[in-house]
């Protein structure tokens, strides 16, 4: 058995681009919907303001956030439909009829400072137009994260 450890190696395959695993990155699959009446719902600090989204350095200092905050309890399956309504009951310029509202995550990034990241959009009264259908969960929300809702 001469020559068994000099077996030559096998080549690559050349040419073939490396295979990933599951769905591609930009697609996310849907979540399993949560039962409301039995989990318990999380505190999303919303921020509204009129003609754009606040800067990121606006939420640099932990308790200096902007003072246009609004508490929502909700859950991580709250679609932009559902959240739209309930800007639209404290935010009356968002009541306006041809009113657009874009959602953004306020979150900090590896070197702790925040980032806004749009997200979506809704129009006030323009039920199935635009993101209505996303949840928060479908787009990256976590636990934590600011919502910042710029209302043109």
């Amino acid at each position: 058995m001469a020559g068994m450890g000099e077996m030559p190696m096998r080549p690559a395959r050349p040419g073939l681009p490396m295979q990933h695993r599951g769905p591609p990155p930009m697609a996310r699959l849907r979540p399993e919907p949560i039962d409301r009446e039995k989990t318990c719902p999380l505190l999303l600090r919303v921020f509204t303001r009129v003609a754009g989204h606040h800067q990121n350095e606006e939420f640099a200092v932990r308790g200096k956030e902007p003072k246009d905050e609004v508490q929502i309890y909700t859950w991580k399956d709250a679609t932009l439909r559902e959240l739209t309504d309930l800007v639209k009951e404290v935010a009356l310029p968002a009541r306006k009829r041809n009113a657009r509202l874009s959602f953004a995550f306020v979150y900090p990034d590896k070197n702790g400072r925040f980032v806004v990241r749009q997200v979506g959009s809704t129009f006030a009264f323009g039920h199935g137009r635009g993101d209505d259908a996303k949840t928060l969960a479908e787009l990256g929300f976590q636990i934590g994260d600011y919502l910042s809702v710029a209302i043109m």
